[in-house]
């Protein structure tokens, strides 16, 4: 996909952040949108920024980890472009635990977004990318999809999840060779509301040594890529039909870590957390 000029592009998330970024560039390129959000005020600002006609966007508030719902977009989705080109599935949420004290409650309510949402969306577009002849995934993983890190057990698993489904499911499509592509992206620290929605969980502070809003504060002093340096990046990816996309020079440097430490990066990871509680 070299264009995105009067193709049609779904994204998830859209009511901030990277979707709200990638809604705002996709249009500028002459897309037609397709957004949703759970959070309905979120949306509502990023249709009203983009200033488009009925015929170039549609917009409805669902959330992801309701499969029914997904499919039931995809269908409202063709019949109002009759056509879909390219799917980003960019909803994402966050939650900061412990593997003990979490719960299963917070386990399965960001597994349902960030894995199973990213699954349904996937599915339920996908006979729709094909039957348009050609067509692009984009499935939003973390650099967390990368490295395992201390009371984020919940969010490594969803995002290790997206990077094998999504590397599996471009093996495939590469065999089949039937005009549809997918890629999965890596970002690092984006300056988006992700780390002050999250939820926290019980025993934080006995891993990091402080208490959920100052960790809260710590992990967004690390957000350094903007929203828009983002949607650019993952643009020229899909453009580039590239399997994997990092974002920001903090995603480089932890994926160039992970290549030369693969396990030994764990030392190193203790070792920060230690020095860090002191």
């Amino acid at each position: 996909m070299k264009s995105f000029k009067d193709k049609v592009a779904v994204i998830t998330g859209a009511g901030s952040g990277i979707g709200r970024a990638l809604a705002g560039q996709l249009a500028a390129q002459g897309a037609k949108l397709a957004l949703s959000d759970v959070n309905e005020a979120g949306l509502r600002e990023t249709v009203e920024a983009l200033g488009l006609d009925s015929e170039r966007v549609m917009s409805k508030v669902f959330d992801v980890a309701d499969r029914d719902a997904v499919y039931t977009f995809a269908g409202e989705v063709m019949a109002h472009f009759d056509a879909v080109h390219l799917v980003i599935n960019n909803a994402g949420v966050a939650l900061g635990a412990s593997v003990e004290e979490m719960s299963y409650e917070d386990f399965e309510w960001l597994m349902g977004i960030n894995f199973w949402g990213v699954v349904y969306g996937t599915k339920a577009f996908l006979p729709h990318l094909k039957a348009a002849g050609e067509g692009h995934i984009v499935n939003v993983s973390s650099v967390f999809g990368l490295i395992g890190v201390p009371t984020q057990s919940a969010y490594n698993a969803a995002k290790f999840a997206v990077r094998g489904f999504t590397e599996s499911l471009r093996q495939e499509l590469e065999i089949e060779n039937g005009g549809v592509s997918c890629t999965t992206v890596h970002p690092g620290g984006i300056k988006t509301n992700i780390a002050r929605n999250a939820r926290m969980g019980s025993g934080m502070e006995k891993i990091t040594g402080t208490d959920a809003d100052k960790a809260r504060r710590d992990f967004e002093k690390l957000f350094r890529t903007t929203p828009e340096e983002a949607a650019r990046t993952i643009l020229k990816g899909v453009r580039a039909n590239k399997r994997r996309v990092l974002i920001g020079s903090d995603a480089l440097a932890i994926d160039g870590m992970q290549r030369l430490l693969p396990t030994s990066y764990q030392r190193l990871m203790v070792a920060g957390q230690k020095l860090m509680r002191r």
